[in-house]
């Protein structure tokens, strides 16, 4: 509404410039008032500025003029009505934008004051937060006093203890420096009042002697004069009545002959009585004893009952078990140990005739823990020697050597003797350096095993077998090899050991011994991979190394990465040891396979050669030259000479060794 007041602004067009007044020809258009001519020149000459600075001070009149025209125009047109219901839309329209701007306004009123009392909380909490800080700060620096004030105060309070306790100290060495000085007087002035007292007594009794010499002579006259009497007495009667004796003697026969006989049957009694002494003891020994050859028995002695009570008690209680339970080896080898121990149980039960057996290979691959098994299988009692004690008994050795057969050959219920290092003793008499002492203890051996036995089973084993004299390997019925531990059997023993040495302890819980969790099955299987070449007794100190870790720890817990650790170490150490071998220990070690069915030794070549020959193709193909395989897994081929000996041993026909034995 502002062209209605003469209000002039930038924008040149009116609101009522489309609404033209009705022209005599009934268009109705409203024309624009007119413009001023006469004025417009000089305002056009006018600087924009002036113009400007003019305008707001000058008063249009004409502008009134127009707008009453307008207005009358208006009035006067059909139009007016709406104009006006336009301008007032357009003045709400105007008031709501008003009302809206105004709450707009409000609304950012509000939420500045919302942000303003977020930035005060904001404030506040930092300042909480600054305080807290602060008071901590406050505390721990107050705690540091006290903690300060407390340990000056400890180490003042020890001062003072260590003072006080020096003080002591010296006062109580004052003290025995002066009980010391003490008792020194007193033993000194004891001593010099002993001294007088025995001065005193020694001038006493001087005195005294002196007053009464003539006494004292007198009476030592009186007592030698006594004693010649009643040694002359003495003589004289015994002499009478020796003489008086030798002539009744001599005069009477009959008493001749009694005293005599007493003498003899005096010697008689003597001699007799220790010879049944000697019996008697042997008896026992035999009996109830056992010999000194013998290391380790199950055979039930007094002697042993009367040491072990709880054992000899276990050991009447124990029942035949399985030969091969708790015993891991190859399956051909298995069950073939099984028909030896089968063979054992019905030869006892028909009270048959026992026979020897040798059993041969590296060491600690089962070959005592068999014996004994076998033997409680079978119902036998067993007997362990060892061949490294019957050397150092020198000439005693041949009478061991026969106590220990008498010994077997009264046992009830049969018994395995079991020779460990046989080859100590029983070595070749014609290649082998040996001592006559031992050549007869050999001698021994060979007349006690002449004949097989129905009290008694000889079981040898060796490492070395080729060192045995061929006397020896006659009297040999069956021979067995054990070899060391192939995959399969190296992991059913770390299962067996695993579980004997670390899983059942830590199951029982009142030990200090956990395991981590972890796949114990699949660690068995990889180790087994890295034990190659490793026997079942290193298998079994690798188990009781496994338990050794886990006490060792810290916590008690066998972890994985320490159970791997164990197993490296074992295998750097079982290399140390065969590399520390000499050759002449390295042909010594070697294993020789015994073929029944084609009477030859065969053995694989190389370890990639292993699976090759465990097919039935390469069983079947026949092999010229024997092998040997050294402890260390390495393959050797034996030398021409020996492979003579062997083939020809094989094919000689057997020699009696009795007549020898006669001679």
């Amino acid at each position: 509404m502002s062209w209605l007041f003469g209000i002039r602004r930038n924008d040149t067009s009116l609101p009522g410039d489309d609404l033209t007044p009705e022209s005599p020809g009934g268009s109705g258009a409203i024309t624009p008032p007119p413009s001023e001519a006469g004025g417009g020149g000089d305002r056009v000459s006018m600087s924009d500025k002036s113009r400007k600075a003019m305008e707001a001070y000058r008063f249009d009149s004409s502008a009134l003029e127009r707008a009453a025209q307008a207005a009358r125009e208006l009035e006067r047109s059909k139009h007016a009505k709406e104009a006006l219901d336009l301008s007032k839309l357009q003045e709400m329209t105007k008031q709501q934008e008003m009302q809206a701007k105004i709450k707009e306004y409000e609304a950012s009123i509000e939420s500045a004051r919302v942000e303003q009392k977020r930035v005060d909380g904001e404030e506040r909490r930092k300042t909480l937060q600054e305080e807290t800080r602060q008071h901590q700060n406050r505390a721990q620096y107050q705690d540091q006093l006290a903690r300060k004030r407390y340990e000056e105060q400890l180490v003042q309070q020890q001062r003072m203890n260590e003072e006080n306790l020096r003080r002591q100290e010296e006062s109580v060495a004052k003290q025995e420096a002066m009980r010391k000085a003490t008792i020194e007087h007193e033993m000194e002035v004891r001593a010099k009042l002993e001294a007088k007292k025995l001065e005193a007594e020694m001038m006493a009794k001087a005195k005294a002697d002196r007053e009464n010499q003539d006494l004292f002579l007198e009476q030592l006259r009186l007592k030698a004069s006594e004693n010649r009497i009643t040694v002359l007495e003495s003589i004289k009667t015994a002499g009478s009545v020796i003489g008086t004796g030798i002539h009744t003697l001599l005069t009477d026969w009959n008493k001749t002959v009694t005293a005599v006989g007493g003498l003899s049957l005096l010697a008689l009694g003597v001699y007799s009585a220790r010879n049944v002494t000697a019996l008697g003891a042997r008896f026992v020994e035999s009996r109830l004893g056992k010999p000194a050859l013998v290391r380790e028995t199950s055979r039930f002695s007094v002697i042993e009952s009367l040491k072990n009570p709880i054992k000899t008690f276990k050991k009447l209680r124990s029942q035949p078990t399985d030969a091969l339970a708790g015993v891991v080896l190859e399956p051909k080898l298995e069950e073939r140990l099984r028909d030896v121990a089968i063979a054992t149980k019905n030869t006892k039960q028909n009270r048959g005739m026992y026979r020897n057996i040798l059993m041969y290979g590296p060491p600690g691959t089962g070959k005592t823990m068999f014996a004994k098994k076998l033997a409680n299988h079978s119902g036998l009692d067993y007997a362990i020697l060892t061949g490294g004690d019957i050397s150092p008994l020198g000439p005693d050795a041949v009478t061991a050597m026969h106590k220990v057969f008498d010994w077997a050959g009264t046992s009830r219920k049969g018994l395995l003797l079991f020779i460990d290092e046989a080859d100590a003793f029983l070595r070749k008499r014609s290649s082998e350096t040996i001592s006559e002492n031992l050549r007869a203890t050999l001698n021994a051996f060979l007349y006690r095993t002449g004949e097989q036995s129905n009290r008694f089973m000889l079981v040898l084993a060796s490492n070395t077998p080729e060192q045995f004299d061929w006397a020896v390997n006659d009297r040999l019925d069956e021979m067995v090899e054990f070899t060391l531990p192939g995959l399969d059997e190296r992991e059913r023993l770390l299962r067996l050991y695993f579980d004997k040495f670390v899983l059942e302890p830590a199951s029982q819980g009142h030990r200090r011994l956990k395991v981590e969790n972890f796949d114990f099955g699949q660690f068995c299987t990889e180790m087994a991979r890295l034990t190659d070449g490793m026997s079942g007794r290193e298998i079994a100190k690798l188990g009781v190394a496994w338990q050794a870790a886990a006490y060792s720890s810290t916590e008690g817990v066998l972890t994985r990465q320490m159970a791997v650790e164990k197993v490296q170490q074992a295998l750097k150490q079982h290399t140390q040891k065969v590399e520390w071998q000499s050759e002449a220990e390295k042909r010594e070690a070697k294993s020789i396979t015994y073929t029944s069915k084609e009477f030859s030794y065969n053995l694989p070549i190389s370890k990639t050669q292993v699976a090759s020959l465990e097919s039935p193709q390469a069983l079947q193909q026949p092999q010229s030259a024997p092998h040997i395989q050294s402890q260390s897994g390495t393959t050797t081929a034996w030398n021409q000479q020996h492979n003579q000996s062997a083939t020809t041993s094989l094919k000689r026909p057997i020699i009696s060794n009795k007549p020898t034995q006669k001679r």
